[in-house]
């Protein structure tokens, strides 16, 4: 799940290949290491920045379930006073191609499913207009779900200036056009609390590559330990607990 995604309610979450000239990362060609991949149940704490000051939204919970042939990425997140906002997605594995897309929360609900046949099908409600739009897309190439390349980061080759592209679907109502990149801008070493990172930049064609994401991964475990989301006047941040 993307920072970004939480626009209006705010948002979170966010690709893959090495230097120059390298073809774009999909599911059928792509550099993530399968032996990085683990179960795993994470919280974050979500915050609102403003100088040197930070102020809590709420808290993002992160399940992620492998098995033979699945790869499942659930998450909640926890406003106060606000009923929680819940995604989950459904990729194959090894392969990362998604299979379906669920996000529930108090603005709108949405259901992908990803047919085997160039096909995306489902709904999109938008609760505040009592609109229910239905999905029905032929799509060309291939492509990861928007809300599991953020995941697939933590998992490439990362490197001292590793950069790479890669194809997402994130469906958007205005359009009806979902495909679209995600980028990896710039890789280096870094320390957060003590210990040595990866600090990975990032930006999508979601948000128009205005928002800069910043990951601080774990370089032993490829934990996510920190995400920072540099929207010019707006600013978030994420940290695990």
């Amino acid at each position: 799940m993307k920072l970004l995604k939480f626009l209006p309610l705010l948002l979170f979450f966010q690709p893959a290949f090495s230097n120059a000239q390298q073809t774009i990362q999909t599911p059928e060609k792509n550099q993530v290491d399968r032996s990085l991949v683990k179960n795993e149940d994470y919280s974050m704490v979500w915050y609102a920045q403003k100088d040197t000051t930070k102020v809590e939204i709420g808290k993002v919970e992160t399940k992620i379930m492998k098995s033979d042939n699945r790869i499942t990425v659930h998450t909640t997140v926890k406003m106060k006073n606000m009923p929680d906002w819940k995604d989950e997605t459904v990729a194959t594995y090894p392969g990362f191609a998604p299979v379906k897309h669920t996000s529930f929360n108090v603005q709108r609900d949405m259901m992908l499913d990803f047919g085997k046949k160039n096909t995306v099908t489902g709904y999109y409600l938008d609760k505040k207009k009592n609109n229910r739009t239905e999905i029905n897309e032929t799509t060309e190439g291939k492509f990861f779900d928007s809300n599991l390349y953020t995941q697939l980061i933590r998992w490439l080759p990362l490197k001292e200036g590793y950069t790479t592209e890669m194809a997402i679907f994130d469906y958007n109502p205005a359009s009806g056009k979902g495909i679209m990149k995600a980028h990896v801008t710039g890789t280096k070493k870094g320390m957060y609390k003590n210990k040595p990172v990866w600090m990975v930049s990032v930006t999508d064609d979601i948000s128009q590559n205005k928002a800069l994401n910043t990951y601080y991964i774990d370089s032993r475990t490829r934990e996510l330990l920190k995400q920072e989301v540099d929207m010019g006047p707006r600013k978030m941040m994420m940290e695990r607990l």
